[in-house]
């Protein structure tokens, strides 16, 4: 399929609700107030249902349920809550069927809220205020795949794409391969055509080609690779994904021993599901 042709399908794409323009503009802000963010998350019913979905999943391990979106930004803070609110927008926006990828749009979900989670309890070790700024794409940085696996279906190649999955082949290179571009790339051209913050993109962009990142970013995108790697929308934190992201993380020098950690208590976290 050419590129003219995915890009139509992103410009056709709905326009981002009021209320994610409005999270987004306060993410913006140098002072954020929690009541201020309660404010426009309160209009919204699928933030707020997303909101306490996620904060009463095991992955957070909060020993009450959480009943209010109030408690929810006071557990999480601003910064998870805001992710939440534009990454379960974002993915209602999108939704499509991810059958060459032979996951369901909860499986997605899933995987999604465990990269954050991970990002959260790995770069918090190291950096705080890295971690507050890698939340977000550690989030979003898979939501191509929804446009992706669209028109991998309506190309007819979806046996062909998990055939060459099946065989253990690098799924950025198969999708690069069958639609000429990868996850990371679609996402970065989604959040341009929703004028999304140009560092929220830039992170996104090359992390399925790390190498050809800006150097001010790469640690960056090295990270997120790390993360995605770990939770892998097929398998998030199977063994094997978790061996590759460490591999990564050393490749790289990243904080490896810290990361092994924070991999060790999400999954003993999903223990509880």
């Amino acid at each position: 399929m050419s590129s003219i042709s995915i890009l139509e399908k992103i410009e056709s794409l709905p326009p981002l609700p009021k209320t994610i323009s409005e999270i987004e503009e306060f993410r913006r802000k140098s002072d954020k107030e929690a009541f201020e963010l309660l404010q426009i998350v309160e209009k919204d019913a699928l933030i707020i249902s997303t909101l306490l979905k996620i904060s009463n999943s095991a992955m957070f391990g909060f020993r009450s349920k959480v009943e209010t979106p109030s408690r929810a930004i006071n557990l999480l803070g601003i910064n998870f809550t805001i992710s939440i609110a534009i990454g379960g927008t974002v993915q209602n926006l999108l939704m499509s069927n991810l059958e060459p990828y032979s996951i369901s749009s909860d499986d997605f979900m899933r995987a999604s809220n465990l990269s954050s989670t991970l990002a959260h309890l790995w770069v918090s070790k190291f950096d705080y205020d890295l971690k507050e700024e890698l939340l977000l794409p550690a989030l979003l940085q898979e939501a191509g795949k929804f446009i992706l696996a669209d028109i991998i279906v309506s190309d007819k190649k979806t046996e062909m794409f998990k055939a060459k999955i099946a065989q253990g082949e690098d799924v950025a290179a198969v999708e690069k391969e069958l639609v000429g571009l990868s996850t990371s790339e679609i996402t970065a051209k989604i959040f341009r055509h929703w004028k999304l913050s140009d560092n929220l993109i830039d992170m996104i962009e090359f992390v399925d080609d790390v190498e050809k990142c800006n150097a001010s970013i790469k640690q960056k995108a090295q990270i997120l690779d790390v993360i995605k790697t770990a939770c892998n929308v097929t398998d998030p934190l199977s063994e094997e994904n978790c061996a590759k992201a460490v591999e990564k993380a050393t490749k790289y020098g990243l904080h490896t021993k810290s990361l092994e950690k924070a991999i060790e208590t999400l999954q003993d976290r999903l223990l509880d599901e």
